[in-house]
């Protein structure tokens, strides 16, 4: 049976004859490439049920009376180890977010709920079953002055819409683990578990570096922002009417790159060890004190990796489909970090803070 690939150039479906391993596009003329797969990761059946439950969370302080918010934060990160879709810096990731949150932004350990393959405990391995728990956890009894933080660094996809909410005809989603068995996590459901619960008052924030996750939370507004930092906040709402919102709190995502785009797993930003661009520029950007708005944010995030891509030609692509389509190569990647919202600001004069 001919396999379904979309052209590396115009995007365009084409149907690779069994055994093929490169096809090209009749309309751009592209050559698509398919890898070679690797062996398949072990089976995932030693991860004994139930999941254990995040921490629990803390007692609330009181300043004067009044209630100080909790920071909470979900991370996980994927390496998807002895697959054909294995990455290199995605812990890596983890461990730097987790680091930046508890040393600059003051995130108590205990509030933080970290997934990865190098957690020794079974239940704390970002299979989908874990994630889904974790999001639950996040915005659960949240309540005014709540700074909450979702960040992921993995494989992002996408798939067909068919409700007809969404303006590209595409659901973004996230990959976990035992994806290939047990499926992958739609934006549609992110929506419903981490941003539609959240009180009033109450703040959001996610990093999400994975390809394809422009509108990963399906938040109906995205900042387009040109390369000379001047921007418009396209509608993302869909016309069938079906966005319903927040329950009043806020809600602010950068993404690695906007929706037909892939992200990079690479060493060319550290020069030491491999993690997704996003997530280096994001850190390094704060670090560098770029990032006192939203928008002097986002633009030092795409400068850095505006600058870095043409000097090295790109880094090892992170995509799922990409890895197939190139051979992971990267050739000619691009990558845009994308900032989307429930309500429309003014990103330079809106303070940026976690």
């Amino acid at each position: 049976m001919p396999l379904l690939v979309d052209c590396s150039n115009c995007r365009t479906q084409l149907q690779l004859p069994q055994g093929a391993t490169s096809i090209c596009c009749a309309i751009c003329h592209a050559i698509t490439r398919i890898a070679a797969p690797r062996a398949l990761p072990p089976p995932l059946s030693y991860y004994p049920p139930p999941p254990l439950q995040p921490p629990p969370p803390r007692a609330p302080s009181f300043q004067g009376g009044v209630p100080i918010g909790r920071k909470k934060a979900l991370i996980i990160g994927i390496s998807y180890k002895h697959s054909r879709f294995e990455l290199k810096g995605c812990i890596n990731d983890a461990k730097c977010m987790k680091f930046l949150l508890v040393n600059r932004f003051k995130f108590p350990e205990d509030e933080i709920f970290m997934l990865t393959e190098e957690e020794r405990n079974p239940y704390k391995i970002p299979t989908i079953e874990n994630i889904r728990i974790g999001m639950a956890w996040l915005v659960a009894g949240c309540r005014p002055g709540d700074s909450l933080v979702f960040h992921y660094s993995g494989h992002g996809s996408q798939q067909r819409n068919y409700n007809g909410d969404e303006v590209d005809g595409f659901d973004e989603t996230l990959c976990p683990l035992d994806f290939e068995t047990r499926g992958m996590i739609v934006d549609d459901e992110i929506n419903e578990t981490i941003v539609r619960p959240l009180s009033r008052g109450a703040k959001l924030h996610a990093i999400i570096d994975a390809c394809h996750s422009g509108t990963m939370l399906d938040l109906p507004f995205l900042c387009r922002m040109n390369g000379s930092g001047q921007y418009v906040w396209e509608d993302h709402r869909p016309r069938s009417g079906r966005w319903k919102g927040t329950n009043g709190g806020e809600v602010i995502s950068f993404s690695g790159c906007d929706d037909n785009q892939t992200s990079a797993d690479t060493s060319a930003l550290s020069k030491v060890t491999s993690t997704g661009a996003m997530t280096y520029c994001f850190i390094q950007a704060i670090e560098r004190g770029q990032a006192s708005t939203y928008g002097s944010l986002l633009n030092a995030m795409r400068a850095s990796i505006r600058n870095t891509s043409s000097a090295v030609g790109g880094g090892t692509v992170s995509s799922l489909l990409t890895m197939l389509l190139t051979g992971g190569s990267g050739i000619g990647l691009k990558q845009e970090p994308q900032l989307t919202a429930n309500e429309v600001f003014d990103v330079y004069t809106k303070p940026f803070s976690l």
